[in-house]
C-alpha cells in the first residue's frame, strides 16, 4: 500500500518542485535532441516538428498529473527515449503517414496490455534483489557521468561536486536544490547560456492522417512497442517499487497508453513511465517523507504543460545548457538512488550473486537485436537467479532389488 497522508504545509513544496525541474530539464537537455533528429531525418516542417514537440510535452504533463493525482505517487511520464532512437533511422525509410499510423497501432497494444492485467503480474515475479541490481546498474552510468564532466569542462564540474559534497555534510535535505542554483547562477556569470534570440511562441497542433501498411507495422509498430515495453516501461515500473511505491503497473500501462493514442495524430510516438528521470523525483531527495513526493509528478506535468505550450522555445532553452552541466547535475541528484539500489540489492546474503551479476550486466548497457542494455540486464539477471536460486529436481532413489 502507499504510504499514508500528512497535511501538507509550503516548505512541503520546495523538495518535490525542484526534484520535477530538474528531472524536466535533464529530460529535455540530454535526450530530446533525439526528436529533433528524427523529425530531421523524416524531413518534417517546422510546423510538423512543433506539433511533435506540442503533442509529445502536453501528452507526459498529462498523463503524469492524473496518475500522481490518483495514486498519491510520484507517477512521472515521459516520451520513449529508447523509441526516439530507434526513429532516428526508421523515419529515414517510412513515410510519415505510415509512422503515425504505427504509433496508433503500438499505443493500442498498449491499452490492450494494461487492461489484461498480464504487465503487473510479470512485474511481481522479478525478485528484489534483482530488481534493485537491475535499477543501480542502469544508472550507474549517470553517476560515472557526473564525474567524468572533470576532463571535459573541470571548473563547472568540480564546482557542482564540491558543492554537493560541502552542501550533504552541512545541510544534505538542500544539497540538490544548492547545485541547481549554484550551477544555473555560474553559467549566467560565465555567460554560457545565450537566451538572446529566443522569443516566446505557442505551438499549434498540426494533424497528420494516418496512413495503414504491414511494412510499418513489422518495421515500426512491433519494434516500438517491444523496445518501450523493455526500455521505458520495466525499468520505470521497478524504479517505483524500489522506493516503496507499488501503484498497479495496469492503469499506468493504460492511461500513457490511451495519452499516446489521442496524441499520435500530432506526431506523439510513444510515452510512458520514465525509469532515469523517475528516480530523481522517487527517492529521499524529493522528500523526506515518500506521502508527499507525489507533488514532484504534479510539478513534474506542470512544468511539461509549459513547455508543451510554448513548443520549440522552451526545448531549446533546456538544450541550451552545456552538456557538462545536464549530466553531472543528473548524476548527483541520482547518486543516494544508487546508493539505496546497491544496498537493497546486496542485502540479501542469498541472493546477492544473482544481483550483482544483474547490476554489472545492466551497468555494461549490452544492445543486441536492437534491444537495450536494461532489458538483457534483467535477462541475465533473471537466469542467474533461477540457477543460482531455483530448486533443482531431485533424482528419484530407488529402492534395493
Amino acid at each position: 500500500m502507499s504510504p499514508s497522508p500528512s497535511p501538507l504545509r509550503l516548505n512541503d513544496l520546495t523538495h518535490p518542485v525542484v526534484a520535477a525541474l530538474i528531472s524536466v530539464i535533464v529530460n529535455y537537455g540530454g535526450t530530446f535532441i533525439l526528436v529533433f533528429q528524427a523529425a530531421q531525418v523524416a524531413g518534417l516542417s517546422p510546423a510538423l516538428t512543433a506539433s511533435w514537440v506540442w503533442s509529445i510535452s502536453i501528452g507526459v504533463g498529462v498523463t503524469g498529473i492524473i496518475l500522481s493525482w490518483l495514486a498519491r505517487e510520484p507517477i512521472i511520464t515521459a516520451w520513449s527515449t529508447p523509441a526516439a532512437a530507434f526513429l532516428v533511422t526508421a523515419l529515414a525509410v517510412t513515410p510519415y503517414a505510415e509512422a503515425v499510423g504505427a504509433y496508433l497501432i503500438s499505443a493500442a497494444a498498449f491499452v490492450a496490455l494494461g487492461l489484461s492485467g498480464y504487465f503487473e503480474k510479470i512485474i511481481r515475479l522479478i525478485p528484489q534483489g534483482v530488481a534493485a541490481g537491475l535499477l543501480a546498474g542502469i544508472l550507474l552510468q549517470f553517476g560515472v557521468k557526473a564525474f567524468a564532466g572533470l576532463s571535459v569542462d573541470p571548473l563547472l564540474a568540480g564546482l557542482l561536486i564540491v558543492a554537493y559534497v560541502v552542501l550533504k555534510r552541512f545541510t544534505a535535505r538542500y544539497a540538490v536544490v544548492g547545485i541547481l542554483v549554484l550551477g544555473l547562477g555560474f553559467l549566467l556569470l560565465q555567460a554560457r547560456v545565450d537566451l538572446s534570440g529566443l522569443e516566446l511562441r505557442l505551438a499549434a497542433p498540426l494533424l497528420t492522417v494516418p496512413a495503414f501498411s504491414l511494412n510499418a507495422l513489422l518495421s515500426v509498430a512491433l519494434p516500438l512497442f517491444l523496445i518501450t515495453l523493455t526500455g521505458q516501461y520495466m525499468p520505470g515500473m521497478l524504479v517505483l517499487r524500489n522506493d516503496g511505491f507499488r501503484t498497479s503497473a495496469n492503469p499506468i500501462v493504460t492511461i500513457t497508453g490511451l495519452g499516446s493514442l489521442l496524441m499520435a495524430p500530432f506526431g506523439s510516438h510513444a510515452f510512458n513511465i520514465a525509469a532515469i528521470t523517475a528516480a530523481i523525483c522517487t527517492g529521499r531527495e524529493a522528500h523526506e517523507d515518500p506521502a508527499k513526493r507525489w507533488l514532484a509528478g504534479i510539478a513534474a506535468g506542470v512544468f511539461y504543460i509549459l513547455v508543451g505550450v510554448f513548443g520549440l522555445t522552451l526545448a531549446a532553452v533546456f538544450m541550451a545548457f552545456p552538456a557538462t552541466f545536464i549530466t553531472t547535475l543528473a548524476g548527483l541528484a541520482l547518486l543516494g538512488t544508487i546508493g539505496g539500489s546497491l544496498t537493497n540489492a546486496l542485502a540479501d546474503a542469498k541472493t546477492r550473486e544473482a544481483a550483482l551479476i544483474t547490476f554489472v550486466a545492466a551497468a555494461a548497457n549490452i544492445t543486441l537485436l536492437g534491444i537495450g542494455g536494461a532489458f538483457w540486464g534483467l535477462v541475465i539477471g533473471l537466469l542467474a537467479h533461477a540457477v543460482l536460486n531455483g530448486r533443482l529436481p531431485r533424482l528419484s532413489r530407488r529402492a534395493p532389488a
